[in-house]
This record gives C-alpha cells, sequence and structure tokens, in this order.
C-alpha cells in the first residue's frame, strides 16, 4: 500500500461517534495457502464474522431479520493488505460503522495483531428485500446503531 493512502481512519469513527468493536480470531492450518500464511480470501470471511458480531452487540439478529424478509448483501468492498497473517496467529477484527444511508451502512474494518495492522478494508451493505430488491433501512435497525453510539461515554 502506498503512504499516505488509508481506507480506516479512527479519527473518522470517532468523529461520526460511531461504537466500534473488536473480536478475536485464531488463525487455523485450513485458513492458510501453501506459503503458509493466511489466504486472502479469508480476510473477507473474518471481516463478515466482525461485522455479524458488531450488529449482534448492538441488538440485531440478521438471522430475525432474514425471518422478516430483510435481508443485507455485500454491494462493495475495498481491502488493502499490508502484512500476511500465519497459523495460530490470534488476531483482532476491530469493527466501525462510517456512514449510515437511506439502504446502505459503510464499514470500515481492520484486522490487527498486537498493535501491528494486517489488513484494512471498507465494505457497503445494502439492505434488499427477499427479491434482491434494496429497500431502506428499518428504523429499528438504524435506532439500534445510533443509540449504542450516544450510550458511549
Amino acid at each position: 500500500m502506498r503512504k499516505g493512502r488509508r481506507l480506516l481512519s479512527a479519527k473518522k469513527a470517532r468523529e461520526n461517534n460511531m461504537e466500534k468493536s473488536c473480536i478475536e480470531k485464531k488463525v487455523y492450518y485450513h485458513d492458510t495457502d501453501c506459503g503458509g500464511v493466511v489466504y486472502y480470501a479469508n480476510y473477507l470471511k473474518y471481516f463478515e464474522e466482525g461485522r455479524s458480531e458488531y450488529l449482534l452487540n448492538n441488538g440485531i439478529s440478521l438471522k430475525e431479520l432474514a425471518e422478516g424478509g430483510v435481508y443485507f448483501a455485500v454491494a462493495h468492498t475495498q481491502a488493502d493488505y499490508q502484512s500476511p497473517a500465519r497459523y495460530q496467529d490470534i488476531l483482532q477484527v476491530s469493527t466501525a460503522i462510517e456512514k449510515i444511508g437511506k439502504c446502505s451502512i459503510d464499514f470500515l474494518q481492520q484486522i490487527s495483531m498486537g498493535s501491528k495492522l494486517l489488513v484494512e478494508a471498507k465494505t457497503t451493505l445494502v439492505c434488499i428485500n427477499k427479491d434482491f430488491k434494496p429497500i431502506a433501512l428499518l428504523q429499528s435497525v438504524r435506532d439500534k446503531i445510533t443509540s449504542s453510539s450516544r450510550d458511549d461515554p
């Protein structure tokens, strides 16, 4: 990655007053490629887990939404890989919301090991119905995300 080009900004997340959540992820042998490092696409799975936990921690069940005909689809993702993770590394997956739109949520995420940044990404989820048509983000979802941010000190 070129200097000065960072996808994520902790400052930007703070400016938007959005809560950050973090999960821990252990790297297993099946996560690695023949070079002994985490296969690049597996980071996308780690990011998915981070987003899912972020939403659950804010009282939003994707399973319950899906049962009601409301789904989220990844519309865009951009990742910058800085440094590899290896078998048995313990990673931290940090997730924050950059922006909430009418039909979408933009997430900012980082995977790090200790203080070392490994991967950072920006992902846009779009709220859709069973016919895969964009629909407005439910007010209850919007309220849960924004109220959790206001409750933090």
